[in-house]
């Protein structure tokens, strides 16, 4: 077992836009591999496919299922993909389809998995809804992000509102205390590089939204008059958005949470983060019902190792992350996936995020001697700029498939 893992780095990065094609899969071994076993509950799928109930779209943004992103395997090339759905397309490495206006309301999909003796091996299904393109511009909506690094850089809340900013999209109002610095324009949230559920929940500073991010406070705890903390949204509202509360909150967390975990341990570190996430849900909840909340799942890692190695040298490994990350997934999925009637809901940003294309990348040399030159991927769980826009279109469906009528 690996010992004194280094923690998620919370560093700025480049945002590469590069699109090159980075078979990663080509370098590994088609033999037949062993199933994954879950750390906890038992599974029958041994891909143990994690396709939410919903995937949400909207017309004329395309919508993705990545195969690589919803199975648990070192190498989709070992299987055959088989999507049956009256829409869209399936290619090598994913299913994709750009709806219209007219395709408006919701898309059975089923996704079966088969070995090379054509067996079913994995099968899940998921309904795709589709929301119009247009919505009642005279009707605002305001939104609060919650996260770590992913939400700290700014970039999928910037195409958030680059897209509710064309014309005939409903008015989009991000509240936070955070962005980008110098000054706080519209492009605020909560996110901090580095964070977990648990810091958000439990971490008490006089300094909470002032100075040094990594030094702050969680902006949603205040000190009360006996001297203890307490998570307040409704102070919190007072503080940044004059006492309103927010038609939405999104929390998008979990990479500093199970980086570090080996199969042996994950089990309870999801158990232990997801208490501290129902936290944040409850708090939300018991301040503002009306308030719908969107549970982000964890985005799978960038599809080399090569990635890892250049963030972590032999720290970390692609495959365990990913397998932690897969399993955070699951658990999210049954935690949260039948929650709607209490206004929250999975916002499958998994799904739509392309591993192979829209990591940041390097140019280098592959060796000592070579004379020619490659493009390795150098980032290995904070996207490119292209995979950020690819979460704001997945959090942007789920915000058009909240009606006006529903608006608090």
């Amino acid at each position: 077992m690996r010992k004194n893992k280094p923690s998620f780095s919370a560093a700025w990065f480049a945002l590469i836009s590069l699109t090159v094609s980075y078979l990663a899969s080509a370098t590994l071994s088609e033999a037949a591999e062993p199933a994954p076993v879950a750390p906890s509950a038992q599974n029958d799928d041994p891909l143990q496919m994690g396709l939410p109930p919903i995937i949400f779209a909207v017309a004329g943004i395309e919508a993705n299922i990545y195969f690589d992103n919803v199975v648990l395997t070192l190498n989709t090339a070992n299987y055959a993909f088989d999507v049956t759905c009256p829409k869209g397309k399936q290619q090598a490495e994913r299913w994709t389809w750009t709806p219209t206006e007219a395709d408006v309301g919701d898309v059975p999909l089923q996704l079966e998995v088969r070995d090379d003796q054509n067996r079913v091996v994995s099968r899940g299904s998921t309904t795709i809804k589709v929301s119009a393109t247009k919505s009642d511009k005279n009707n605002s909506l305001s939104l609060l992000l919650i996260g770590d690094s992913l939400t700290h850089a700014s970039v999928y809340s910037q195409h958030l509102l680059d897209l509710a900013g064309k014309p005939g999209q409903r008015a989009l109002k991000l509240i936070g205390s955070h962005g980008v610095a110098p000054t706080l324009g519209p492009n605020r949230h909560e996110g901090y590089g580095g964070w977990t559920a648990q810091r958000f929940v439990t971490h008490f500073a006089e300094t909470a939204r002032q100075g040094d991010y990594s030094k702050r406070g969680s902006p949603f705890l205040y000190k009360q008059s006996d001297g203890t903390v307490k998570l307040e949204f409704q102070h919190y509202c007072q503080d940044v958005n004059e006492g309103r509360y927010p038609d939405a909150v999104t929390i998008f967390l979990g990479p500093n949470d199970i980086f570090s975990y080996q199969d042996e341990t994950i089990a309870g570190g999801i158990q232990e983060m997801l208490g501290h996430y129902d936290k944040l849900i409850e708090m939300v909840k018991a301040a503002s019902p009306a308030t719908r909340i969107g549970v982000m799942l964890p985005v799978p890692p960038a599809a080399s190792q090569d990635a890892f190695g250049s963030n972590y040298a032999n720290g970390q490994t692609r495959w365990q992350y990913k397998r932690n990350q897969h399993f955070l997934v699951s658990a999210m999925i049954k935690r949260y996936g039948s929650r709607q009637s209490e206004s929250v809901h999975l916002v499958p940003t998994h799904v739509n995020l392309d591993t192979v294309h829209n990591y940041p990348t390097e140019t280098v040399s592959p060796n000592a001697h070579a004379e020619l030159k490659v493009v390795r991927q150098n980032n290995g769980v904070h996207p490119a700029a292209t995979g950020y826009r690819q979460i704001g279109d997945t959090v942007f469906a789920w915000l058009a498939s909240l009606s006006t009528a529903e608006a608090p």
